[in-house]
């Protein structure tokens, strides 16, 4: 599918102008992805982003909140629009950074490309009602939430799949390392897994390659039998979790999974790092990892990332993210000939 040590980066960028957002992606990733840009708009953040088309939604852009009234006649309207092949766009008001990675593209087409969209348990946990609730918590809600989201899903597939051979799109899940917790003690694991396994499908019939991210600890079964052909983890911080399903991880593995590590970090910590410094980390993870995983399948399936987006980074800090990123890339593709 792809050759191994392949960069990509995970959605949010620092930047304020689009076309210099678009600029350091194109320039520096082998797997170009549009940007999400969090300081323009708080309609950009990525749970706000995806709330365009969902009924009765409110908005508040000067307090940077939003509320899901549940008006009855808004839902109505929604289930008469509503199929199974339903494409809802996402606008530029919500996305800058997608329509001006279209245009900076100019005409090029890619191998790959990768989008992104927020995961329904993050939206859901993410969104509230007019009472301050999750919406995950009532069930009619969380079920029009995935609709929206999978149809934002399809219309981005589509669109993406004008400049590229194959379209990426990561399902994006920071509260899946909180599950479990007593935050979130009223979500059914059974519930979580249909929910992003309902996400993963509509990706996958729609011709596309699903990835599922998660910055944190996670629980990696569940992850793994949602059928994302990609998982992408913080291996800066978290990679030893990594060990604790070592049966699940080799059948992942052994039915072309591929692993994108988020090895280099866009905490802190990258201001201590450098490539070379994070070619020793990621050599020491394979050897870690290798005790309990097929030290082949390690190596040739691997695509590498930044931990997590670096929307809350400078933008020179981004830059020496990616640039860090694209060189530790090139030393391991060197080392592996």
């Amino acid at each position: 599918m792809f050759t191994p040590f392949l960069t990509t980066g995970i959605g949010s960028l620092p930047h304020t102008d689009p076309a210099e957002a678009c600029r350091l992606v194109l320039n520096t990733v082998d797997i170009p992805f549009w940007p999400q840009l969090p300081r323009l708009s708080f309609r950009e953040f990525m749970i706000p982003q995806y709330s365009e088309g969902m009924p009765s939604v409110e908005i508040d852009e000067e307090r940077e909140a939003f509320w899901v009234v549940g008006d009855e006649e808004e839902l109505q309207r929604f289930y008469a629009i509503y199929s199974d092949d339903l494409a809802l766009p996402i606008s530029e008001r919500y996305a800058r950074g997608l329509y001006a990675f279209l245009q900076a593209t100019n005409g090029r087409h890619f191998p790959y490309v990768k989008g992104h969209v927020t995961g329904p348990l993050t939206f859901t946990l993410g969104v509230k009602d007019n009472r301050g609730r999750p919406i995950y918590f009532n069930e009619e809600l969380r079920e029009v939430a995935l609709f929206v989201l999978q149809a934002k899903t399809r219309w981005q597939i589509e669109l993406l799949r004008r400049i590229a051979e194959r379209v990426i799109i990561f399902v994006d899940e920071p509260v899946l390392s909180a599950l479990g917790t007593s935050a979130y003690l009223g979500v059914a694991p059974a519930e979580a897994f249909r929910l992003l396994q309902a996400t993963v499908g509509t990706i996958r019939d729609a011709g596309a390659l699903a990835g599922l991210h998660c910055c944190g600890k996670a629980d990696w079964p569940l992850v793994i039998e949602s059928q994302a052909s990609i998982i992408s983890f913080d291996a800066y911080d978290y990679l030893e979790t990594l060990a604790l399903y070592p049966d699940e991880f080799t059948r992942f593995l052994e039915k072309k999974g591929w692993l994108a590590w988020g090895i280099v970090p866009t905490t802190d910590a990258i201001a201590h790092e450098d490539t070379f410094s994070l070619r020793e980390r990621f050599e020491r993870g394979i050897r870690f990892l290798s005790t309990s995983l097929p030290r082949d399948l390690l190596l040739s399936q691997v695509i590498l990332t930044p931990s997590c987006g670096t929307g809350s980074r400078t933008i020179g800090e981004t830059e020496m993210i990616f640039r860090t990123l694209a060189e530790l890339s090139a030393a391991l593709k060197a080392g592996a000939r």
